[in-house]
Parts: C-alpha cells; structure tokens; sequence
C-alpha cells in the first residue's frame, strides 16, 4: 500500500522552526530525548485533532494557544501543509495556518485543500472568507475558529480527504490507565492513551477476528505462555483479560490486567494500534504514529515489535519515534525509512541522515541500530542549511 501522506510541512510549530520531509510507508523519526521528536507527531495529531473538535480546545489541551507556535522570537502563528495520497489513487493537498494574535483566542487566517489532478477540486479560505471554491453552493463558513474541511465533508470529493485525516491514530500508551477499570464504549478506534483498549479488543473480536488472532500471536512472542487475551466484565465495568499456560501445566492461568507488567500492557496496546480496523472492520486506520513503542521492553521483545511494524505498514502508514539503537537493528531498515531529530538552542531540525550514514546502511555494512550506538545517526548537514528558508504552503 501506498504512504498516504507522502510530505509534511511545518512552521513555528513548538521547537520546530521549519521542517519539510517526506514520509513512506514506515517512518522512524530518531533522536535523543527532549530533541522534538513528539513535536512532530503532535503536529499531524493536531490535525486530526482539528477535524474532530473545535480548534480552541484541541489547542486547550497542548497547554493553550500561546504555547504551540515556537517561542523563540515571540511568533503568532503557526502553519501546517500535508501532502496526500488517497486510497483511490487522487493525490492533493491539505493546509492552514493558525494565528494567535491574543491571548484569548485563535483564528485559522488561510485554510486550503486540493484534489485531484487538473483541473482540480479545490477551496482557498482567508480570515473566514471563502475566497475560492470549486465546490457548487459551497456551505457557509462556521467561523474562523474552525477549519472548513469539516463543513466540506459531506462533498463525495472532500470526504475522502476528511475520513482519512480526522482517522489517523497517534498514540503513547499508559499501562496505568489500561488497568483502570472502564464503562464499555463502542471501540471504534483506540484512544491515544490506550484507555478503550478493552472496548477495541471486543470489536475487533466480532469484526476482525482475524487482526486479533495477529495480536495474540505477536503478544505471545513478547510474553511467554499467553495464548488468549479477551475483553471480560466485572459488574458493569470492563476490562482485559490474559490467559496464559505456564511451562509444564496443561492448564491455563487466567490473569486481569492490573496484575500484569507495564512492557505487556504497552505491547499489547502498540500491537492493537498497529493492526487495528475501523467500524466494521473493513477498513485499517490510514495512518498511525507511535512514541517510542519500545519502552519498557526486553531488547528481544522490541526486536518482535519491529517485525509488527514491518507488517502494519503494509496495510497502514505507520510513523514511529524512538532514541533506541535496538528497535533499530535490522538490515532490512533502509536509509529512507530514516529521518534524524537534532535541536540547537531550542530550534528543532529534522531532515534526512548524512550521506555516509545512508551508504553504510544501503551496503548493509552496519544497521541503523549499530549506527546510533556509534552515534553516526547524525542529520544530513544539508537539512540544518535550509532551515529558516520559505516554505510554500499554499498554491
């Protein structure tokens, strides 16, 4: 399957200045830690998050609209532009920018979508007036706190551009809240911190029974033994349960989340996110993002999640983002799969890695894991010149 956003553009987002790369189907965006890695995930889930919710509250909730344009030199705005390709094979483009000009609210000052080849579908909107649109009877704008696409999403052109960024996944999963008992919920899709996992275990069984055996199967080869995972009840309230043999009994040991570890409950959640279907379970989730899906895993387990990501990105766009050499110590890992995250000051700059990085990993001389303990991961010197150039985000 083709990558589904294919280049991203990004200004004055958190630490990240300016940023324009391109994405496949598997992703690794490698750096140390407090370096912007999830700064850049977080701008595509601001996306997504942008089409599910009001602008004001998806920033509310990333510390509030003064702390998301980049602080150094005090801006007011900040812009974002993805380049797509739909299922269908329609290729366009997705872009707005945000500005902040008071400490009470945020407008969108220009929105703008495009799809298809010439002559193509299109809309251009500038400080809440629809300046341009090939749409016929356009809808009305809501106001300049909401991105239009969301009122376009009824249009056959438009929709499909909607469904696909309003479904992206990003997650970061916490074993804590994955113990918590939870009311059940539809589990439509599994929520960022891995609160519904219980819900998507249960759909996933009546719709994909088939993704779920995938999971259990992976699961299994993480954790020693445990052959069933399933949702289960107490009262009113539901929650995960693992059935798992032990060496030499021929029974099975049944064993509720709480008393599980941290690394299984985080590796059953990444696998989950990875494998996922939508709704009735004919469709996966276009794109998914997950921080650092090695944590709190045995070097061998982490090297059985690299083989479900290998997988997943087949059927799903998966970006990943991590600092350990041993997620990435594989030789079928190539140099484009590979964006480095350096920060100088503050500024965060990703890019491609340098050149003789690339050519020791296409000779299969080193993996990109052994490189990163050599610390030759290092960004291409090229990326860090072009910072700070136009980026164009709007045609």
């Amino acid at each position: 399957m083709p990558a589904f956003i294919t280049r991203v553009r990004l200004h004055n987002y958190k630490s990240i200045a300016d940023c324009d790369v391109q994405l496949g189907e598997l992703t690794f965006v490698v750096g140390p830690n407090g370096s912007g890695k999830s700064n850049f995930l977080d701008a595509l889930r601001l996306v997504a998050d942008a089409l599910n919710a009001p602008l004001d509250h998806v920033l509310r909730d990333r510390g509030g609209i003064n702390d998301v344009p980049r602080p150094s030199g005090h801006p007011s705005n900040f812009a974002i532009r993805l380049d797509f390709v739909l299922p269908d094979g329609l290729a366009g483009h997705f872009a707005f920018e945000v500005s902040t000009s008071n400490a009470l609210s945020a407008e969108v000052t220009r929105e703008q979508c495009l799809v298809g080849a010439e002559p193509t579908e299109r809309y251009l909107v500038k400080r809440g007036v629809l300046s341009e649109c090939t749409v016929a009877s356009p809808p009305a704008i809501g106001g300049a706190d909401r991105l239009y696409l969301v009122n376009l999403s009824g249009h056959p052109v438009f929709r499909p551009v909607f469904d696909a960024l309003s479904n992206m996944g990003f997650y970061n999963p916490v074993p804590a809240v994955i113990r918590e008992l939870r009311r059940p919920e539809h589990g439509t899709i599994l929520d960022r911190d891995g609160h519904n996992l219980a819900s998507v275990l249960g759909r996933l069984e009546e719709t994909s029974p088939n993704v779920k055996d995938r999971v259990e199967r992976y699961l299994a080869q993480v954790v020693s033994g445990v052959e069933r995972i399933r949702r289960s009840f107490v009262l009113n309230w539901e929650t995960i349960e693992f059935e798992q043999r032990a060496n030499g009994e021929g029974s099975q040991w049944r064993f509720p989340a709480y008393s599980m570890s941290d690394g299984t409950l985080r590796a059953l959640a990444v696998l989950v996110a990875l494998f996922q279907t939508r709704g009735d379970g004919t469709a996966p989730v276009p794109l998914v993002g997950i921080e650092e899906p090695e944590s709190a895993l045995h070097p061998y387990a982490t090297s059985v999640v690299l083989d479900a990501l290998i997988e997943a990105s087949r059927k799903t766009q998966v970006i990943v983002t991590s600092h350990s050499p041993d997620l990435l110590d594989n030789k079928r890992l190539h140099d484009d799969q590979i964006l480095a995250v350096e920060s100088k000051g503050g500024t965060t700059t990703i890019g491609a890695i340098a050149e003789g990085a690339r050519e020791a990993i296409r000779t299969q001389l080193y993996t990109p894991g052994e490189l990163h303990r050599l610390h030759q991961l290092a960004q291409d010197p090229d990326v860090q010149k072009a910072a700070g150039r136009q980026l164009d985000f709007f045609e």
